[in-house]
């Protein structure tokens, strides 16, 4: 019986990492992978999140290699991409990145891409790209000015974040909630699955943890 493979997440993110645990996965190593995530010329949104997904992957495994680990890991990589038409928002370093980004999202639809790239041993490839649609409420500047002083919205793709704050002012979601966090799960299960890592591992084990 073959021996079951490692998994590096590359990434820094505690989002990421959190939504891997909540469906009873520990990855072995974490590689944070910075890589430069400057929109191409004329480059679509979801092109963008394929794209840095594959380079953060590739990243994560050459750094993981070069240290002397990770040679029969699975690598997985993710990048989440907001846009507004063909209009890719930033990731919010400033407050005013993030004002804009909430004006221009305030009473209207959103997409919000997430690339999933798995690299494996022999160096084949797996990739999953999905897709949200969000519609925020109409904010009013109060709530604008309230959200940015929270400061949650630093360093989020779109200036906002889902899974805090911002939750109230999603009108409708439809499509992958847990992908527009960062990581979409059943994507990400069935990716890992397919390579055989032991996915299913953990969950005999939850009824005991959660007192059932």
């Amino acid at each position: 019986m073959a021996s079951r493979p490692d998994l590096i997440l590359a990434s820094a993110s505690p989002r990421r990492l959190a939504l891997l645990n909540q469906i009873g996965i520990d990855p072995e190593h974490l590689v944070p992978a910075h890589v430069d995530e400057t929109p191409e010329k004329a480059e679509l949104p979801r092109k963008l999140a394929v794209r840095l997904a594959d380079l953060k992957a590739l990243t994560a495994q050459h750094k993981a290699r070069s240290a002397g680990f990770g040679a029969d890991a699975l690598v997985l990589a993710a990048d989440t991409v907001v846009a507004v038409g063909r209009r890719i928002l930033p990731k919010a370093e400033t407050m005013e990145e993030a004002s804009e980004c909430l004006r221009l999202l305030s009473g209207r639809s959103h997409r919000v891409f997430t690339a999933l790239t798995v690299l494996t041993p022999s160096g084949a490839k797996r990739q999953r790209l999905v897709e949200t649609r969000i519609r925020f409420k109409r904010l009013s500047t109060r709530e604008i000015e309230a959200y940015l002083a929270s400061a949650e919205w630093r360093d989020k793709a779109g200036g906002y974040a889902i899974q805090g704050i911002a939750g109230a002012f999603v009108v409708k979601l439809v499509g992958s909630y847990s992908g527009v966090v960062g990581l979409p799960l059943m994507e990400t299960a069935a990716l890992l699955a397919g390579e055989g890592y032991p996915v299913h591992f953990n969950w005999l084990n939850q009824s005991t943890l959660s007192g059932v």
